[in-house]
């Protein structure tokens, strides 16, 4: 059969790699590069080469199984990583990291703030009930509710639970209160966030993720279209013809949309049906600005309290999620050099 697939990140190029051996196959992808999210880049700094993810960078052994299987299939070199997450509120100063009690006081001063002891408690109190309490849980409660009903301090919500969800699903804080409770206590466990001991193995790949692209791709390369963009879909009785937006129509069997739901309803157009109008329109999107640079200033005023993620609050709910990702930690990089990938803080990174 002929099968058109449009995009090339994870999902369409697996569905590439798994289609190609048997049939006749066309992937169509709107930017420049390959992987979509995986994005790694190539830096020249100093006579030294580095290779830094700036989109995906890190899967465990609980929860990616058929990634595993891909990556192990490809012979995909990986390494083991670190996952700590600190907070800093530019506002009262406070900061701290969660990987080792030297880091959880990195700010001396919080062995002596009832508060932040308050705070501690309040996590060890959320880890244990949120999965006791689970089968009760209304389905349309939202995480704001939980933490009234729950009588959760200030400090745990701002300073903890509320960074952790904005920098996990890249939103402001606000946003994340009106996420459903069930819905995030099931995330938690699954990736072992309740559990203060026994948690997932994290690991990155050596190379940065264009590794496991490249290694993926090699098989069918020739049949990717790049800067191809596809404008509009017609369905026919037998065939689906794809025409991009250069205006070049070709017929398929089939077509995989392997792209965001709301890209697939603006090609599908007056093609979509009442139920993929209904599925697709259900996913909402925010939109999130990636930096790569070398500039520490956006983390902990205090080496202790650095971790691979560093969430940043100036005290609006309502702005987008700050969070630096500390590469070098991440991907064990061994520089001079701190490199960061910032989201969404670009204003306050020195040029």
């Amino acid at each position: 059969m002929r099968i058109a697939i449009i995009g090339a990140g994870i999902s369409g190029l697996v569905a590439a790699y798994k289609l190609s051996p048997h049939h006749d196959i066309a992937v169509f992808e709107a930017n420049a590069h390959l992987g979509g999210h995986s994005h790694t880049v190539g830096v020249e700094l100093e006579g030294e080469s580095y290779s830094i993810d700036t989109g995906f960078i890190v899967y465990n052994d609980w929860t990616y199984p058929n990634f595993i299987e891909l990556l192990n299939e490809l012979k995909i070199e990986t390494q083991p990583t670190l996952m700590g997450f600190s907070v800093r509120d530019e506002v009262t100063g406070l900061e701290y990291a969660g990987q080792s009690l030297n880091s959880l006081f990195a700010q001396r001063s919080n062995l002596f703030r009832p508060r932040f002891h308050r705070m501690l408690w309040d996590i060890v109190r959320f880890n244990r009930e949120a999965t006791r309490e689970e089968s009760w849980i209304p389905s349309e409660m939202t995480v704001g509710e939980f933490l009234g009903w729950g009588q959760y301090s200030k400090e745990f919500s701002q300073y903890h639970l509320l960074p952790m969800g904005a920098a996990i699903w890249s939103c402001p804080m606000g946003k994340f209160l009106e996420f459903p409770i069930r819905f995030i206590i099931e995330f938690y466990r699954n990736h072992g966030l309740l559990n203060l001991v026994h948690r997932p193995i994290w690991r990155v790949i050596c190379g940065g993720s264009a590794r496991y692209v490249n290694a993926l791709v090699a098989p069918f390369r020739e049949r990717v279209r790049l800067s191809c963009p596809v404008g509009s879909i017609l369905r026919g009785e037998n065939s689906v013809f794809v025409t991009t937006e250069k205006g070049e129509t070709e017929s398929f069997d089939h077509v995989i949309f392997a792209c965001h739901s709301d890209q697939a309803l603006r090609i599908l157009g007056n093609q979509a049906t009442n139920v993929e109008r209904e599925i697709l329109g259900e996913f909402p999107y925010s939109r999130n600005i990636a930096v790569l640079h070398t500039d520490e200033s956006v983390l902990p005023v205090r080496r202790r309290a650095w971790a691979s993620w560093n969430f940043r609050t100036r005290g609006d709910r309502e702005a987008p999620a700050c969070v630096t990702y500390n590469m070098n930690i991440l991907q064990g990089i061994r520089s001079a050099h701190t490199f960061c990938v910032t989201l969404n803080d670009e204003y306050h990174i020195d040029p």
